[in-house]
């Protein structure tokens, strides 16, 4: 696929083009693909650069050709709403060639969108917080994850943040998996008061980390591992091994460094399905 205006400047405080975009993508689809393919996705498209405004697009544009994946998932309420699938390489091209930056999926698919196999805390740092405190607070929530019986994976987001994200075996509906993630939030944030909180009101939380579990409710949404972030530095969402969070800044990877590393180092969410565990087992324990 030839990229339109491959010259168009994306990233202008660190001179990337779109040309530079569309590549990363193209670079990265491999590793990439797993964490999309059968979920529902929403795009935040910058067709002018980060640097002119953007949109959230949930639903597929009316030009978006017919090879590309649109499957209808219902909505709460009543009705269905129409949502992009990326299956392939060449899908994953054509909407960085649309001008797609970011990518966000679901924690559940489009064959089973009441049944997350996914749950995230992300961790909402306000300015000035130390990395330390944020690294401290992932292993935090690991730890407890262990405690009842799920397995932990880290994202470094590419924001100012970090995912842990748990697999789960996709047998419990959201309301047991929003449940389960809202009781973990509270127990370690009720371990620190003092420097993490659950208060959904900014004004709220002070200078605590804000722990955050409102992603795991029904058609919410995570950035996709690779994905990179509309922010200055281009960086992207990067799974890593625990033993490198010592070492990592939320927004440290970035679109040339995150290359290289996948030249050298396999993705460390590749197995994510053979790790899944149970929503409803994990919040009896909890319990």
């Amino acid at each position: 696929m030839k990229t339109s205006h491959p010259d168009k400047v994306f990233y202008p405080g660190d001179h990337l083009t779109k040309g530079d975009v569309v590549e990363y993508y193209r670079t990265v689809a491999g590793v990439m693909l797993p964490h999309l393919r059968g979920r529902p996705l929403t795009l935040r498209r910058f067709p002018d650069g980060i640097g002119k405004p953007g949109w959230f697009q949930k639903h597929p544009g009316e030009h978006f050709p017919d090879s590309i994946r649109v499957e209808r998932v219902p909505r709460r309420g009543g009705g269905t709403d129409e949502y992009v699938v990326c299956e392939d390489a060449e899908t994953l091209e054509y909407l960085a060639n649309q001008g797609s930056v970011e990518f966000h999926v679901w924690l559940s698919t489009v064959d089973a969108p009441e049944r997350p196999d996914r749950l995230v805390l992300d961790l909402d740092p306000p300015d000035g917080t130390p990395v330390a405190e944020l690294r401290a607070a992932a292993r935090r929530i690991r730890d407890h994850y262990e405690r009842v019986g799920l397995n932990a994976f880290v994202q470094a987001t590419g924001g100012r943040g970090f995912h842990v994200l748990a697999p789960l075996d996709a047998k419990s509906d959201t309301e047991t998996v929003l449940a389960l993630s809202r009781a973990l939030a509270d127990v370690v944030a009720g371990e620190d008061p003092d420097r993490l909180t659950t208060a959904q009101r900014k004004d709220n939380r002070g200078d605590r980390i804000f722990l955050d579990a409102n992603r795991n409710g029904y058609a919410q949404t995570f950035v996709a591992p690779y994905s990179l972030r509309a922010r200055p530095g281009a960086a992207a969402a990067t799974p890593l091994d625990w033993r490198e969070l010592g070492g990592a800044d939320p927004d440290g990877w970035s679109l040339a460094k995150e290359k290289r590393r996948l030249a050298r180092k396999e993705d460390p969410w590749r197995n994510l399905g053979e790790h899944a565990a149970s929503a409803e087992a994990a919040l009896k324990r909890l319990t």
